[in-house]
């Protein structure tokens, strides 16, 4: 299938948090960006948007990115929501179902092709252990979505032939551009596309001895987990400030290197 407007709405995943690129808007590259860059080979007429903005929440993506997505009358759409909001300590994911439900009801009722993504299994232990359940609560409600409205699931819950923590940044919380990579090629597949994507090599992890682990927990509680406790406590966001990097269909260039 050929496509000629791709649309990508939704958070840092989709923004490209975790493969930076100083040579583009926000300094990101990511999966979406990827697969524009397949879709647009051979294919002069194809344009690309991404209205996707770090730490936003579900009801943000939809309250301001849906309606810009609909007035550019894409015919792909990718959207990904809902992982900022199950790490907060309240959330009524049925209420969060409700209005995603509407949201890919309107993006189908235009004739776009459109997938969306559950969440990825954190497994029991760690730091999103505690979130496991109402993780794969969500990722019911997105599959029962996809199922009714009849729309494509990149489903990253059961992703098990790679190991996770090869593909994550140090910050725990986002892909590396290894893991942007694979995903760009997970998509793909998932949309019936030929790809010439391989995935590198991923390295074996260094065994680390207890020392060692407290202090990269030390560090990384310091870097990262710290700044992250501190927006939500004086409600501020990763994405204040920060606006879409690609705000408008234009066209893609050929990735160097």
């Amino acid at each position: 299938m050929t496509f000629q407007r791709y649309v990508a709405l939704g958070d840092s995943f989709t923004e490209g948090v975790g493969d930076p690129d100083p040579s583009r808007p926000n300094g990101l590259r990511g999966w979406a960006d990827r697969v524009a860059e397949v879709l647009a080979a051979d294919n002069p007429g194809f344009r690309y948007a991404n209205l996707a903005i770090r730490g936003r929440k579900l009801p943000a993506i939809i309250d301001e990115q849906l309606e810009p997505a609909l007035a550019m009358q894409p015919d792909l759409v990718t959207i990904h929501g809902g992982g900022n909001d199950v790490l907060r300590p309240k959330v009524d994911i049925d209420a969060l179902a409700v209005s995603y439900d509407d949201t890919v009801a309107r993006l189908v009722a235009t004739g776009a092709r459109v997938a969306m993504f559950t969440i990825f299994d954190p497994g029991p232990g760690g730091i999103y252990g505690p979130m496991r359940g109402r993780m794969a609560v969500f990722n019911e409600w997105v599959r029962e979505i996809a199922d009714k409205h009849g729309v494509t699931v990149v489903d990253m819950w059961r992703m098990r032939d790679v190991d996770l923590a090869k593909v994550m940044d140090t910050d725990r919380m986002h892909l590396n551009s290894k893991g942007h990579t694979y995903m760009a090629m997970r998509v793909l597949e998932a949309l019936d596309v030929a790809h010439p994507l391989t995935l590198p090599a991923l390295e074996d992890l260094p065994v680390k001895g207890r020392r060692e682990q407290l202090l990269d927990n030390a560090r990384w509680t310091r870097e990262f987990l710290g700044p992250w406790i501190h927006r939500r406590v004086t409600g501020r966001s990763s994405g204040d400030g920060v606006t879409p990097k690609r705000p408008s269909l234009e066209p893609v260039a050929p990735p160097v290197g």
